[in-house]
């Protein structure tokens, strides 16, 4: 009934099955790929014709974990899985980016990609095993595809490079001190196609060296699809590319001359105009059945990109004007909000980020419901993308997977240099409004958010900044690598090269390629004028603040921690939480206790921390042994007065060590409600303590010397 193909290799230390023919058959490519015993299932389905009209490639990935591939049932009322996670998104996307340059070009038809995980065995991450098995399918779907490609993850720990290292050692990097890196890497046998990473402070040297590392890892895996697709794909769909050449040459003829001077034009909304006119003086001269051509919008494309490369290549200027390493204009500015507890505009050309930081309690934590568990994430970065920010009129809603990918970029770019929880304990929130963008949102977004925290008083390590890298690569092998590239660049070059960092080393790396991959030598000059680029950017940032600032904002919350023992939790608790509630309600501070008996006081009035503070050490406190204490007098018997002296900690002070002389009765000298200073002079066999009045000054509270007490004895 089932005709199976099966291949394995030794991949490190698990085994690496593609198996194909059981499951999914009507799909044109569909494969289950397992590592350990993480396995996942990408099916590939194909349209067999063009939509007419259609201009642009439509892809489609989508990755999907179900709970069940780990045991679990999805949280929530409605018990099922619901919108994608942001992990399901980021990984749709790191699937997307290497295998969509490997098409065909001119290929339009709808191809949609499903990435399932079907079991996770909590070692090995399925986002991996689903990129070689989108591979694998593809490779035997008979779509245009000219891969496969490979992919692999790489750490970094004790200065050696390690192969697919475990998700709990990547689970939330900055708690882990060994591992500085978490790096995936995607590619054909012959080059890089994809890179995304956060990083501790790596050198350029040690990041080039992961990606190679990496690059060099995945080839087992690339034989091993070729191998397998030898023995069970389909045949080719018959494509051929359309020839637009003719097209191509009325369009280049009729307005090469007046786009050439539009991308001369400096000012981007107005190049942008002037684009526009250029391509509809274009479209006066096309017949109706040039105008009805689906390729008119890929000559279009080709005249412009062959304008703006060409320039660059021979060694011309770029749009702006600038040469290829030069950095756009900078200002930053800090403080501009003023009931914000951080906030920075960074504006480099025509792109600017308004940034702002706010700052919360352990309350305010996001609580991330994973495949592997649930785990609180103290930091949190959010990017939006408004339509205004281009000059445009566009959807404006939930954030789409480009905004929670900007995002994420920028976070794993400042996560690097955030204090240890223990040193600062606050929720962090940024929050990325792009207002202007002309390219590299995202890198504005990384420069903006170390100012505006650091204006909110965060200690960070040291400075971030990011730069967006480009590639003019020609067919002749002629290339140029251009620093902080606009849109216009991006859209029509080569690469999307982004590098974030200090002045010490790199934070985060993510790179895009429209080509088929590049060289090491091609990145390795990139990530060197990366670094030029980026102390640049940092030296004209430190012209408004160079670290965290001393002060709090007024509006911030203030937040102190102690740690109590954990058999004490319960007592600070109390039954049905009433005594954390008091305590909540007679301070006025926010109250919060973990499980390892750290505790957090939050509140804007000092007084009101200090407090919680001495309620809450009252309780788990145990008094010390000759150490004196304020208290008060509860009860008055013939033998002594108990007083008040810890909390709720009372204890007995003899009518012999009230006074410097003999007493008949205690309230000789003393009264019900009188505030006394007493030391603890010990406790009796059945636990019971000991307090003594005579020997503290009960003006002072210092205890007597000898020669004081003596003198109170003759007195």
């Amino acid at each position: 009934m089932f005709n199976v193909t099966k291949k394995s290799i030794q991949w490190g230390p698990e085994e690496l099955t593609l198996e194909t023919g059981k499951v999914a058959r009507q799909a044109d490519g569909s494969v289950i790929a397992t590592l350990g015993e993480t396995s996942v299932m990408a099916n590939v389905t194909y349209a067999r014709e063009q939509k007419p009209g259609q201009d642009f490639f439509p892809l489609t990935v989508h990755y999907q974990e179900k709970t069940y591939a780990a045991g679990k049932i999805p949280g929530g009322f409605f018990k099922r899985e619901g919108r994608p996670s942001e992990k399901e998104t980021l990984t749709s996307r790191l699937i997307d980016r290497p295998i969509r340059p490997l098409f065909v070009p001119g290929f339009k038809n709808e191809v949609l990609v499903i990435v399932t995980v079907l079991s996770h065995d909590l070692v090995n991450d399925p986002d991996i095993v689903g990129m070689i098995a989108a591979s694998a399918a593809l490779t035997i779907s008979g779509v245009p595809f000219m891969g496969p490609i490979g992919a692999a993850r790489v750490g970094f720990s004790n200065g050696e490079y390690v192969l697919n290292p475990e998700v709990s050692d990547m689970d939330q990097l900055r708690m882990n001190p060994e591992q500085r890196l978490d790096l995936v890497v995607a590619g054909t046998k012959d080059a890089v196609m994809m890179v995304e990473s956060e990083a501790y402070e790596l050198s350029e040297a040690e990041m080039l060296g992961a990606v190679k590392f990496g690059h060099d890892a995945m080839q087992p895996v690339i034989d091993l699809i070729i191998d397998f697709a030898e023995a069970c794909a389909k045949e080719p769909f018959d494509f051929q590319p359309a020839d637009y050449s003719a097209l191509y040459a009325k369009v280049k003829k009729a307005g090469e001359e007046q786009m050439r001077a539009a991308f001369a034009i400096r000012d981007k909304q107005a190049r942008v105009n002037a684009i526009s006119a250029a391509r509809d003086a274009v479209k006066a001269t096309l017949s109706e059945e040039d105008l009805a051509d689906a390729n008119l919008g890929s000559a279009f494309k080709k005249l412009e990109s062959a304008i703006l490369r060409g320039d660059i290549i021979s060694g011309g200027a770029r749009i702006d004007g600038r040469d290829n390493r030069t950095v756009r204009p900078i200002v930053s500015e800090v403080g501009i909000l003023p009931r914000t507890h951080g906030s920075a505009l960074f504006t480099r050309g025509e792109t600017q980020g308004l940034v702002i930081t706010t700052l919360g309690t352990g309350d305010d934590e996001q609580i991330i419901d994973a495949l592997h568990g649930n785990y609180r994430s103290n930091f949190l970065l959010h990017y939006n993308f408004p339509p205004y920010s281009v000059g445009e009129v566009g959807r404006f809603g939930p954030p789409g997977r480009r905004e929670i990918g900007h995002g994420k970029l920028a976070w794993r770019a400042l996560q690097a240099v955030l204090p240890a929880p223990t040193d600062f304990p606050y929720t962090i929130r940024v929050v990325s409004e792009i207002t202007e963008s002309n390219g590299s949102s995202s890198m504005a977004s990384v420069c903006g958010g170390s100012l505006s925290m650091m204006d909110a008083g965060v200690p960070l390590k040291a400075p971030v900044a990011g730069v967006a890298m480009g590639l003019i690569l020609e067919d002749d092998g002629k290339y140029a690598v251009l620093t902080d590239i606009l849109g216009d660049e991006d859209h029509l070059g080569d690469m999307d090269f982004k590098v974030a960092g200090t002045e010490n080393g790199i934070t985060s790396l993510q790179m895009d390629i429209k080509v088929a991959g590049i060289t090491p030598t091609i990145m390795e000059e990139a990530l060197a004028q990366a670094k030029d680029g980026r102390l640049h950017i940092l030296a004209e940032m430190a012209k408004a603040l160079t670290a965290g600032r001393s002060e709090f904002s007024a509006h911030a919350p203030r937040i102190e921690t102690m740690t109590i023992p954990t058999d004490k939790i319960r007592e600070v608790i109390g039954s049905g939480g009433k005594v954390i509630r008091e305590i909540v309600e007679v301070s006025g501070a926010k109250v919060d206790i973990n499980d390892d008996g750290v505790i957090k006081i939050a509140s804007a009035n000092a007084d009101a921390i200090k407090k919680a503070y001495d309620m809450i050490y009252s309780i788990v406190a145990e008094p010390e042994e000759g150490k004196i204490y304020t208290g008060k007098v509860v009860k008055l018997v013939d033998f002594g007065a108990f007083v008040n002296f810890f909390g709720k900690r009372d204890g007995l002070v003899h009518v012999s060590q009230i006074a410097n002389k003999r007493l008949q009765h205690p309230n000789e000298i003393l009264k019900e409600g009188q505030e006394v200073k007493v030391k603890l002079l010990g406790f009796d066999d059945r636990g019971k303590v000991r307090l003594g009045m005579k020997m503290v000054d009960q003006e002072t509270g210092e205890e007597l010397s000898a020669e004081k007490q003596e003198k109170a004895d003759a007195e």
